[in-house]
């Protein structure tokens, strides 16, 4: 199984428990909560969610009939004594009611189904992968296609250890405007 699909996989049901209402992630100490402008702390890194848009097209790529694009500006900074690997994937996108199990995404830069790179459609977005030396920052943005129709969303990400056990959860709540 390829080793993005195998992290999606975790982290998707992951984020199911803790929608379900048990307050944490996979045996994790605890959730963060945080909006736009808030430095949100990480057992790894820092990370900002800047700001944040809906739109119908990013940089000639067209939302999918019945969706749209959520595009979020988010500042990563290192915190870690070493360097440390990244992804874009290691924020997930959510809406809707906290019971729909299926109201999370990953960003465009990969297939859904396979976890196969797709090559951004904008250098400003965040790489699939990359890594971040100690205290490196890296700004950019990523790119969900979500369904229409949703105004509130938020950005998580999880702690997740070496040795493959969940920590605390951080997440970022916000409106986007629409463009």
């Amino acid at each position: 199984m390829n080793k993005r699909v195998k992290a999606m996989g975790i982290f998707a049901a992951a984020a199911v428990l803790g929608l379900a209402g048990c307050g944490m992630f996979g045996g994790g100490k605890g959730t963060t909560e945080g909006r736009i402008g808030d430095a949100i702390k990480t057992d790894f890194y820092d990370f900002t969610v800047n700001s944040a848009y809906l739109c119908g097209e990013f940089e000639g790529r067209p939302a999918s009939d019945g969706t749209e694009l959520l595009v979020v500006d988010i500042t990563v900074r290192n915190t870690f004594h070493e360097t440390i690997p990244m992804s874009d994937w290691d924020f997930q996108a959510q809406w809707g009611e906290d019971e729909d199990d299926e109201a999370y995404a990953f960003p465009i830069t990969s297939d859904p189904e396979t976890g196969e790179e797709i090559p951004a459609v904008s250098e400003e977005q965040l790489p699939y992968e990359y890594e971040l030396g100690v205290d490196e920052a890296r700004e950019g943005l990523l790119v969900y296609e979500v369904p229409e129709g949703y105004q509130d969303f938020s950005v998580s990400a999880q702690d997740i250890y070496e040795d493959g056990t969940m920590g605390d959860t951080y997440f970022v709540y916000f409106t986007p405007e629409r463009q």
